[in-house]
């Protein structure tokens, strides 16, 4: 009678669980799918020889600076300490002499300038001789603003790189929480040129452009570089964009998969080029290192259960009482 009553009771469960309908809908994967994805490569650790030393080379390269506008230099003409001290070129490019008057230096090297000096005295004294040295470099400046840790005006000594704008505004490797260096702008004039800057901190040394004076590099709010990682996960929800970031490092900063998840029909979708592709868990433990592929921003990683978890979970969300209810009754009928 036991026996009966419990068939009753699974017939009855497999009723319920039918008249619910689908418990979830899982979307198909789209055919050739893998097509849209790519494998992170993060082979290249160091650079090659050559490159190495066609790095050192150019670093060996030295620009003679410029002179611009708000600079201070400081003038010596020799024997003449009433021509000499210091002078900061004014916004027209220019600086004042005793007798000579105003001078242009904008855009001159020291040496240039030295000499054009020359020249504007040379009418009222003999044997001049003058030279030019920069005490604070106030033109070479870059402005940064956006999400650093400290936006505002940068001055250098000689001609930055993007890396070394970074890092004095505190772009890396102190980020705000919300900041993740995914892009950015620099503007120049009237032109603006947008830098990937994952390809850049992952060894792509020819995105590090050099910059000029009066660039504005602008760091873009990161709330947009986000991956979502849903369904059964230990910690499912939002997770920030990091550079080369595959599918098991975002699965990885989930939790991975709980013990009801469905690991041989996990999805990775990807809204902006509207496909879904179908990942083994196996597979890619296998290892098939073509499965782990890079995550891009707004992918979605779903996790489904799979269909005896399923099962359980109905049964737990039976009304508890008609459970009791249940077993009171096979109780009754035991001999």
């Amino acid at each position: 009678m036991i026996q009966v009553c419990c068939h009753r009771f699974f017939l009855l469960c497999c009723l319920f669980l039918s008249g619910c309908g689908a418990w979830e809908s899982v979307p198909d994967a789209t055919p050739a799918a893998a097509k849209a994805f790519e494998i992170p490569d993060r082979s290249k650790r160091i650079s090659e020889a050559k490159a190495l030393e066609a790095f050192k080379e150019e670093t060996k390269k030295v620009d003679d600076y410029l002179l611009y506008d708000g600079d201070d230099i400081n003038i010596e003409v020799i024997g003449r300490p009433e021509l000499s001290g210091m002078q900061r070129i004014g916004p027209d490019g220019r600086i004042s002499l005793s007798v000579a008057g105003s001078v242009m230096v904008r855009n001159l090297t020291r040496e240039k300038a030295a000499e054009t000096i020359n020249n504007a005295l040379s009418p009222f004294y003999l044997n001049i001789f003058t030279t030019v040295r920069v005490e604070h470099y106030n033109s070479n400046r870059i402005i940064v603003i956006g999400r650093v840790e400290h936006p505002g005006e940068l001055l250098f000594n000689t001609p930055p790189k993007l890396l070394d704008i970074l890092a004095q505004a505190g772009g890396m490797p102190l980020l705000r929480k919300e900041q993740v260096l995914t892009r950015c702008a620099i503007i120049r004039n009237d032109n603006i040129l947008w830098i990937d800057l994952t390809h850049l901190l992952t060894g792509d040394t020819n995105l590090n452009v050099a910059l000029q004076r009066n660039d504005v590099v602008y760091i873009p709010d990161a709330t947009d570089t986000s991956v979502f990682v849903l369904g059964e996960v230990h910690e499912p929800g939002v997770i920030r964009l990091t550079p080369q970031m595959s599918f098991m490092d975002a699965l990885g900063q989930a939790g991975g998969v709980t013990k009801d998840g469905n690991t041989h029909d996990l999805h990775l979708i990807r809204p902006s080029a509207d496909v879904n592709m179908q990942i083994d868990l196996s597979d890619l433990l296998a290892p098939q290192k073509n499965l782990n592929v890079a995550i891009n921003e707004g992918d979605i990683i779903y996790v489904p259960r799979h269909n005896i978890s399923k099962i359980g979970y109905m049964l737990q969300q039976v009304n508890p009482f008609s459970t009791l209810f249940t077993i009171s009754q096979l109780a009754a009928v035991a001999p």
